[in-house]
């Protein structure tokens, strides 16, 4: 398989991708990373970004992330909020593992709020769901289903209790 070629092709693997743990909160729109080549300080940032920007790209499709190479003294990530704000998070002399738990417990959506969005999805992605916190509220909506008995009156052919009274002989 020629994509198992390279440095590491653990990376390029779906298994790897969806093992990623940074799912940024929504406000974030652009995530950069400066860090040099060489250095012994900036050793945390490379290893950082060869093992875990893969991932963040996987699971933040909507998010811009770049990287700035041997442009700057000491390595940073700085995050772009939508309503103009920075955040500038400082990762020099840090392990990629430091890195990547402070970035975990900062810019990142906490596991219960990831867990009531991922049961949110599940619900919303079934369109057969219908009723409170579901995108229809009821099934009359759907195009080709009977009106809601609460507008429009069934006829009397679809009621029970019309269609036993009649073989009783009782109306």
């Amino acid at each position: 398989m020629p994509f198992m070629i390279g440095r590491a092709p653990i990376r390029r693997t779906l298994n790897y991708l969806n093992s990623g743990k940074l799912i940024l909160k929504d406000e974030i729109q652009i995530f950069s990373v400066n860090y040099n080549t060489h250095g012994e300080h900036h050793d945390g940032a490379r290893r950082f970004v060869f093992w875990h920007l893969s991932q963040l790209q996987y699971k933040n499709p909507n998010v811009q992330i770049i990287t700035f190479r041997n442009m700057t003294p000491t390595p940073f990530i700085k995050c772009y909020y939508e309503n103009g704000n920075t955040m500038l998070i400082d990762i020099d002399g840090k392990s990629k593992e430091d890195i990547l738990h402070h970035l975990q417990n900062v810019i990142c959506k906490s596991l219960k709020v990831q867990e009531e969005e991922s049961t949110l999805k599940k619900k919303i992605d079934n369109s057969a769901n219908f009723g409170v916190g579901c995108p229809r509220s009821c099934i009359c909506v759907i195009p080709g289903q009977i009106p809601c008995p609460a507008i429009v009156p069934l006829p009397y052919h679809m009621r029970g209790k019309y269609i036993r009274k009649q073989n009783t002989g009782e109306i």
